[in-house]
């Protein structure tokens, strides 16, 4: 895994001008820090610069970092009991990942890159050493914490359960706000998006041409495509609808 440093050993407090002016420092982990907290930063912090499908960590491997996503996207995967893949959840710009190595304890998951990805890898002992200092950090990591559990509850509530089109428009909906603006998405091949919704490749592929179809989705290249977000909020709305007035089992 190539690794660059973002900063020369030499160069004093050049790691904070860095942290400063990170593009998405406001929703990063140091974000919580103020001007005197960045200024005890004096660690290697590792910028790393990755390609589609590449294994950033895997479960039960040494967790002695954790990871802030500063563009593209990371799924994590699983195996179930029964040896089926499960990709369980999805982090863009800003997330925090590997938590658990905060905590001394192993990587749960496998986590791939979904295109190119630029990661900050931070040592634990970093955070750490902040943590003693800075009680804004200790907040934002609790903080980190309750919206991994929550966002692990949509994913279960919204993407494992229900009907399958209502929960292919709700991943469609998830890419796209972790995506750029532009509405353009990173687009599973679809085993994955059965990996993803518990769904097989022929529902899968099925509901991917329906879409096409309606104009809420649009191939433009490999693994990328473009939605509409206006039409796909509509589609959501009437399908949420239609659940409503279904009769309870």
């Amino acid at each position: 895994m190539p690794v660059t440093p973002i900063y020369r050993q030499k160069a004093r407090h050049a790691q904070v001008q860095v942290c400063v002016a990170c593009e998405v420092r406001c929703s990063a982990l140091f974000g919580a820090l103020d001007a005197q907290g960045l200024e005890r930063i004096k660690a290697d912090i590792d910028n790393l610069e990755l390609t589609a499908n590449t294994r950033i960590y895997g479960p039960g491997s040494d967790s002695d970092a954790v990871y802030t996503v500063r563009s593209g996207m990371v799924r994590f995967e699983r195996f179930t009991e029964r040896g089926d893949l499960r990709i369980v959840r999805l982090a863009g710009p800003g997330d925090l990942i590997g938590l658990e190595a905060l905590l001394q304890r192993p990587y749960r998951d496998e986590a791939l890159c979904c295109g190119p990805v630029q990661l900050c890898r931070i040592p634990c002992e970093l955070v750490d050493k902040l943590g003693q200092h800075e009680g804004s950090l200790q907040r934002e990591l609790m903080l980190r914490w309750q919206t991994d559990l929550e966002n692990a509850e949509a994913w279960v509530a919204n993407l494992a359960t229900g009907p399958a089109r209502r929960r292919m428009l709700r991943l469609l909906l998830r890419l796209a706000d972790l995506g750029p603006q532009d509405g353009t998405i990173w687009l599973p091949r679809r085993e994955k998006i059965g990996a993803m919704l518990d769904l097989t490749f022929e529902t899968a592929s099925r509901l991917v041409s329906q879409l096409r179809r309606e104009g809420i989705l649009e191939l433009t290249a490999m693994r990328t495509a473009r939605v509409d977000t206006t039409a796909l909020r509509q589609a959501l709305q009437a399908e949420d609808a239609e659940g409503s007035e279904r009769p309870a089992a």
